[in-house]
């Protein structure tokens, strides 16, 4: 299991390192690196659920502020989101973020169990 949690830390590290070039770097290096600190510690048996909590809450109020595009962008047929690395229109933007945070989600919602079952 430490192996996966080294594999997550280096995985959501990366991401936030190449977020320089994102229209809203800070935002998206903060949360990979949130992520990926995260993962980092529980490598050490280090869980802080609480803490992983709060950033899962931050997922979602995110998540749901960007449900209305990401439910358009189905609506439209799910056009492709990766012909183009630039973002040429708002719902390819909007729906790549959604789905980063779905991974940062499913990532934190998995480090908040593996949290309350190491202090069970």
């Amino acid at each position: 299991m430490k192996a996966l949690h080294i594999v997550l830390a280096i995985v959501f590290l990366l991401f936030a390192g190449v977020q320089y070039n994102d229209p809203d770097p800070l935002t998206w290096g903060t949360m990979y690196a949130f992520v990926g600190v995260i993962a980092g510690l529980a490598a050490f048996g280090k869980y802080y659920k609480w803490l992983t909590l709060i950033g899962l809450a931050v997922v979602v109020i995110w998540m749901l502020s960007l449900l209305p595009s990401f439910i358009n962008w189905i609506q439209m047929g799910m056009p492709s989101i990766v012909e183009h690395m630039k973002a040429e229109s708002p719902h390819i933007e909007y729906t790549r973020e959604f789905l980063g945070l779905i991974l940062a989600g499913s990532t934190l919602a998995f480090y908040y169990f593996q949290g309350r079952r190491h202090s069970a």
